[in-house]
């Protein structure tokens, strides 16, 4: 049996593939930090389940033996794993390596990009197929609420058969290694990396396209993209290709009208819209009636951290979980849920020095722009921020900008322990509290915390 390794294996670009991999009849090892200082109990547990042997990031567990070790984008040279793979000349390989190889062995691939709603998108794309009896694999970023039950982590869907649903990530140019059947670029925003590097980097993914391009025509940089079969979907035009308009708020969701009929979603944000009418356009291409795609999208519950409703408290203060990390990720989270009339208390954690420091004036922006002057905004210091190497970069400067911006009511509040004091004192009843953040997983048990509390 072939033995693997994945380094930084509780994240939700690593975990499905090791899931998969294990599936597949591999011996697959996994380390990940967040295992080695206790967090992250609920993954490293499914994981377990999964027949995957964990093991700690001290170099210790990675064995001559081992055919590849499998990095995250987020490790560096000096992790301890990956100077053991290299002292015993263990090839050493990018998550996306590995993806793009999974991919590429199945004789219909789709591929979704886009800077924001790419997530959600390949999983209604996913869940499509698989209930209209295609029998897709599915590797997605975030967990499906509709296989929640599963064993494992509900990231992903294994078959052998014709289709391959991928989420492609443009952070790092990793995009451009797939050549998919159908390619999807939901949107093109400012987020990783320049303007200038994700136009080209979108522009080869379309490219390397064999079929169709599906691209959002409300977004003017993706209508941009160029392609000899480019298939358009709005929400604002009714000469695009898809289109879907009277989009109505509903108390648990929000409906829209499409191809003559009217549909519902268990979803909030006009956004939604946009990204279920994205994965009807996609499923229509390789031969899927639409109106049944839209059909079978009526029973997608959603994923997890994607403006997910925790619960609500007997005050009637509704807790979300949110996975917005980029200015216009942000922006359309809070834009959603201020389409309901409550008062919004807001915590957003930058999820990486970096971030802060390329997107943070644009962030504040955003967050002045929507929230109205009875909405609070706080934030605790950036993760996995060290002070000794990120000079000069705090989420202090955020805050700074939100009030600069116009919008008074915001607040740097450092440590997580002083942010969960704050919400407790000041959460009113009728509140809609909401936790914003990425790669941090323990956010999700901080909401649920804080839902008991409250």
């Amino acid at each position: 049996m072939t033995k693997i390794c994945f380094c930084g294996i509780s994240g939700n670009g690593m975990s499905p593939l090791a899931q998969i991999m294990s599936l597949k009849g591999y011996e697959v090892y996994g380390s990940d930090r967040s295992f080695d200082s206790g967090r992250d109990a609920k993954n490293k547990q499914a994981l377990l389940d999964m027949g995957i042997k964990l093991i700690p990031q001290d170099g210790s567990g990675i064995t001559k033996d081992m055919e590849t070790v499998y990095v995250s984008a987020a490790l560096d040279e000096n992790n301890p794993d990956i100077k053991a793979a290299k002292a015993l000349n263990i090839p050493i390989k990018k998550r996306s390596d590995l993806l793009a190889e999974i991919f590429a062995q199945y004789p219909c691939g789709i591929a979704v990009g886009g800077t924001s709603g790419k997530t959600t998108t390949t999983a209604m794309i996913g869940y499509i197929l698989d209930m209209l009896g295609k029998k897709p694999c599915l590797i997605d970023g975030g967990m499906l609420r509709n296989y929640e039950l599963l064993k494992g982590l509900p990231n992903f869907i294994y078959n052998e058969g014709e289709y391959c649903v991928i989420e492609a990530d443009e952070s790092d140019g990793s995009i451009c290694k797939y050549h998919p059947t159908v390619a999807l670029i939901n949107n093109i925003s400012h987020d990783h990396t320049s303007m200038e590097n994700l136009v080209k980097y979108f522009q080869t993914f379309a490219d390397n396209t064999k079929g169709a391009v599906v691209v959002n025509a409300d977004c003017e940089l993706s209508n941009n993209i160029k392609h000899d079969n480019k298939v358009t979907f709005s929400v604002k035009n009714p000469h695009a290709d898809f289109f879907a308009e009277n989009i109505k708020y509903l108390h648990n969701g929000i409906q829209y009208d499409f191809g003559g009929q009217t549909f519902r979603l268990n979803m909030f944000g006009a956004f939604n819209v946009s990204n279920a009418l994205a994965a009807i356009a996609v499923c229509t291409q390789i031969g899927i009636n639409p109106i049944n795609a839209a059909k079978v999208l009526e029973g997608f519950s959603g994923i997890k951290r994607r403006l997910e409703i925790v619960g609500t408290t007997h005050r009637g203060i509704t807790l979300i979980d949110d996975f917005a990390h980029n200015p216009s990720k942000i922006a359309s989270s809070l834009g959603a849920l201020k389409e309901y009339p409550r008062r919004l208390l807001v915590m957003y954690q930058s999820h990486s020095p970096f971030s802060a420091f390329n997107t943070g004036d644009e962030v504040a922006a955003e967050v002045a722009k929507v929230l109205d002057k009875d909405d609070i905004f706080i934030m605790p210091e950036v993760y996995m921020l060290d002070k000794n190497v990120d000079k000069g970069i705090t989420a202090e400067n955020i805050i700074k900008g939100v009030i600069k911006n116009g919008h008074q009511n915001a607040h740097f509040l450092d440590t997580r322990e002083n942010v969960h004091k704050f919400i407790l004192e000041n959460a009113k009843d009728g509140d809609c509290v909401v936790i914003m953040g990425a790669r941090d997983n323990s956010l999700p048990d901080f909401s649920r915390q804080l839902l008991r509390e409250l």
